[in-house]
């Protein structure tokens, strides 16, 4: 079937490049990801992923590590596994 339908979206130009970014080491083009993305839109009768709102343990998980709290890093995974077993 022949590409004859046009998408014009606005988005923020950080959104748009570190998306194109991914898009382009995984080999596919805005115009592929985003055909892939209807095509499953159709396959699935409706987004190809959850959408929800966190409950409220997440949502202060997520604002604590946006402000960089409570934040643990590890040298290896050894060390993170031995951390999670105290």
């Amino acid at each position: 079937m022949a590409k004859t339908e046009t998408i014009r979206a606005r988005v923020e130009p950080t959104l748009k490049k570190g998306a194109e970014g991914i898009l382009k080491k995984l080999g596919l083009s805005s115009t592929e990801a985003i055909t892939i993305f209807y095509r499953q839109v159709i396959l699935r009768r409706g987004l190809p992923f959850n959408v929800e709102l966190p409950n409220k343990e997440t949502a202060e998980t997520l604002r604590k590590s946006r402000q960089g709290k409570e934040m643990h890093s590890f040298n290896s995974i050894d060390e993170l596994f031995a951390d999670l077993e105290k």
